[in-house]
């Protein structure tokens, strides 16, 4: 099991830590750290900022947000990025939701699935190298020769060489054909609200992707990396009761009523009245009588939660269940330390 470890996205303004979490990362043997974006801060520059003082974990975005920038855009961050830290980038690529798309970048919403496969074509053209960028597909035409056009436009190769042709991109996704188009196109799936109790479904999506024509990969050489917060704790039922809000945010407030990935993922587990309640209290404002609503299964079967040996029982059934790193997220440099001295 590889660690992760999640810096996020930022709230009001930078987290005043972070130096010192990924100092204890890379000390500590995390595999990568990967840095979020919403509607603030963005997924690369705290990646190029704090890791420039990294020499060993690989640098992932998780995720960055295909509406904001094009994907020739997004291919110059990489290699970029994939240079300055000597080959350790990994793009995490996501589609987020309406409200953010539509709201924050003004584009439409529509066909996410299609966007995606295109979007992931041609940042995979512009890192091979092989030619110039060409694609006839409706969401990214390249050349762009659409309404508006000059007619100038002429298929370019990136100026710079990229480091490596085949940076690593892993896909975050939710659904069952998302996540089968992530099997099919990417090279690793960032999977938010994990459970490993359906274990069996997602690998039904994971394989449906592995077996189409052209495959990128096959489950031997794919990484699943599981967000999973990791608390060692003697007290188990205060941590559930502390976590509650943020089940109940994610389910009930990120996103549109009428459309919410991520309660999507909990009616899938089987909460769909627990799910049904929480967002109607939350869009009344009810935010407290919302995540009481939150059952503590809800919360313990999507994080793991206690003492050293149940910590690392459950690490242990995660594995087991196909996940090859858990992204953490860690308050101080002392939890990277014993998060990473439990995972061996």
């Amino acid at each position: 099991m590889k660690l992760g470890l999640q810096l996020g996205y930022w709230g009001a303004g930078p987290p005043d830590n972070v130096g010192e979490l990924v100092a204890a990362a890379e000390e500590s043997g995390f595999d990568a750290i990967f840095a979020a974006e919403a509607w603030g801060s963005d997924a690369f520059t705290p990646l190029a900022w704090w890791g420039s003082s990294t020499s060993k974990v690989r640098l992932g975005t998780s995720v960055a947000q295909l509406s904001a920038r094009t994907p020739t855009n997004c291919a110059m961050h990489t290699l970029t990025l994939d240079h300055l830290s000597g080959g350790r980038a990994i793009l995490g690529l996501g589609v987020s939701g309406p409200q953010v798309v539509e709201g924050w970048y003004g584009l439409p919403f529509e066909k996410p699935l299609a966007r995606t496969r295109e979007y992931v074509s041609i940042v995979r053209q512009v890192l091979a190298r092989a030619e110039p960028v060409r694609n006839d597909g409706p969401h990214y035409p390249l050349p762009y020769n659409g309404p508006g056009a000059s007619g100038l436009g002429k298929p370019l190769n990136s100026i710079t060489h990229p480091l490596r042709p085949d940076v690593p991109i892993w896909l975050g996704a939710e659904g069952p054909k998302n996540v089968a188009l992530t099997a099919e196109i990417a090279d690793g799936w960032l999977a938010i609200y994990y459970s490993p109790r359906l274990a069996p479904m997602y690998n039904e999506w994971l394989d449906e992707g592995f077996a189409r024509a052209g495959a990128r990969r096959s489950r031997a050489d794919f990484e699943v990396a599981a967000t999973c917060q990791i608390i060692v704790t003697d007290d188990r039922d205060a941590e559930i009761e502390r976590l509650k809000p943020l089940i109940a945010l994610y389910v009930g407030g990120m996103g549109a009523p009428e459309l919410n990935f991520h309660a999507q993922v909990y009616r899938r587990m089987g909460y769909e009245a627990e799910v049904a309640e929480i967002g109607r209290l939350f869009q009344e404002g009810k935010k407290s009588e919302a995540a009481a609503v939150v059952p503590a299964e809800m919360v313990s079967e999507t994080m793991i939660i206690g003492d050293e040996a149940r910590v690392r029982e459950e690490i242990d059934g995660w594995a087991a269940a196909g996940v090859t790193m858990l992204l953490v997220s860690c308050r101080d440099a002392a939890a990277v330390r014993t998060v990473a001295g439990l995972v061996g």
